[in-house]
This record gives structure tokens, sequence and C-alpha cells, in this order.
């Protein structure tokens, strides 16, 4: 474990929310921050498994208290909002910049065969087939949801969305690029080749918007060469990006509900900035 990483993730969220004027309860032998902060190292050193992580903040006295792993769950779900919230502002700071990168990832439920008995998405609803999805590169079939990420030049998360894993990429792109400065360079892969979205998030005079450059096709006009040295530099970062978040396992998710999965998501998702930004 990294101590000055283990610090810089416990002082981008105790100071924020200090800076916003949260108190945590009176009572409360272990304080608010220190609830999200055990979650976030979870993601980073220990797959994210809250029960081994609190475990081992405690035993190393990380933490000013005991406290049990039942208790713990039931404030991190109050605190889950926070999260966002925190990603929220770091992906507002990072959004800045001139250069991003868009991918998804697979975010697996249960593999396939084991659907029709999986209880937080029960394959028998009539909409059970949106979250039927597939990884091509890896031939790999699952059951779930799919992270739509946008990262800066350094791999901090800017904007994501967590969907049904048989929607296509390009469903979100206008959501995640909504923020994004006006001019910015977005670089994808050929998942997100389409004409007609190019032509509609380029920036024009009336309102702002990105670039997209993605690889081409044989019978499509051939990329700049800015553009083919754009896509050798900067598209390495989201796959180092994605890694990152599977070492955190983030496609080994164990949550009884979907408002864990969710979290387990988010801390992940926080670690990976605070990992990026340290």
């Amino acid at each position: 474990m990294d101590d000055i990483l283990i610090i810089t993730a416990y002082s981008i969220i105790a100071d924020t929310m200090r800076a916003l004027g949260h108190r945590s309860h009176s009572l409360a032998a272990v304080t608010d921050d220190e609830v999200l902060f055990v979650a976030v190292v979870a993601a980073l050193y220990f797959q994210n498994n809250h029960e081994r992580a609190l475990y081992m903040l405690i035993a190393l006295r990380y933490l000013t208290k005991p406290l049990s792993i039942s208790r713990f769950n039931r404030r991190l779900h109050q605190l889950a909002p926070w999260f966002e919230y925190l990603l929220d502002l770091i992906g507002e700071v990072a959004a800045r910049g001139e250069v991003f990168i868009i991918d998804s990832l697979p975010v697996p439920i249960c593999q396939r065969v084991r659907a029709w008995r999986c209880r937080k998405l029960q394959a028998h609803h009539p909409l059970a087939h949106h979250y039927f999805g597939q990884c091509r590169a890896k031939r790999w079939r699952f059951y779930g949801w799919r992270l739509h990420l946008v990262v800066s030049a350094e791999g901090v998360p800017v904007a994501f969305n967590l969907l049904p894993a048989a929607w296509h990429d390009l469903t979100p792109i206008y959501e995640l690029t909504n923020s994004l400065r006006k001019g910015a360079t977005v670089y994808a892969d050929k998942g997100y080749i389409s004409k007609l979205v190019k032509r509609t998030l380029r920036a024009t005079a009336q309102r702002a918007g990105v670039d997209l450059v993605t690889p081409t096709k044989v019978n499509m006009r051939p990329n700049s060469l800015a553009e083919r040295s754009g896509l050798r530099q900067y598209r390495q970062r989201i796959e180092t990006a994605n890694s990152q978040l599977v070492s955190m396992g983030i496609q080994q998710l164990h949550a009884r509900t979907n408002a864990g999965l969710a979290i387990k998501v988010l801390a992940s998702l926080l670690a990976l900035a605070c990992k990026n930004l340290n």
C-alpha cells in the first residue's frame, strides 16, 4: 500500500467535504469522510472487498476508531451521493483540457448462462434483452452493464455513464461530451465511427462542440497525419485506465443489490482519479 496515494485519496475526500460545510454526526466514532475513504482504498488495493479493506485499515490504525462491517455498509449507502459529487468536481476541473479519450468497458453482473437466476436483473423481464452484451475484442458474452467513460490525457475521469450492456457505444456520446470545452479533441476507437455524429459534435459559431477522431475504414477518407499521431499517442491512455479499473475488480464486483454495485463502480472511478492525479 502506497502511503502517498492513500493520503491523496483521503485529502481529496476530507477537504472537499469540509469545504462544503459537511459535518459528521457528533456521536459517530468514525467520520463520514473515513467511511468513503475505506471504499476508495478497497477499490485501490482489495478489488472492492470492503470487509477486507475495513479490517486492514483498522489494524494499521488509519481509522480513528473500529467500525463493524454492517454499520459501515449502512453508512456507506447513506453517503453514496458524495461519490457522484466528488467525481463531478474532479471532472469539472479535468474538463478544462484540450484532449480526451472515450471508450466503454463491460461491467458484468454474471455470465450469460446464469442470467436466468440473477436476482438483480431478472432475465425474464420484458426489457432484459438490453442487458445481454458482448465484448468482441475478447469474444466474451456477459449479462449486465457497460461503463461508458471519458478520461483526460492523464487518465482522470471526466464524464461517465452506466448503461445496459447491449446499448451501442454512441448512445451516450452527446451527454458525455457536453461538458468538454469548445474545440476539444476526443479520440475513440472504431466503435464510434459515424459521419453524422462527428458532424453533429463539431463546434460551430453558434454552439460549442468537440472534434471526434476515430480510425477510418478502407472505404473512408484517411485520417490526417496529426490525427494518426494523436490516435497512437492517446488511445493507449484509455486502455491503461480500463486496465486499472479491471485490476480494481470492476468486472468481478460482488454486490447483492444494484445500489451496492453502483457504489463500487463509483468508488473505483474515484480511486482511478486519485491514482492518476497522484
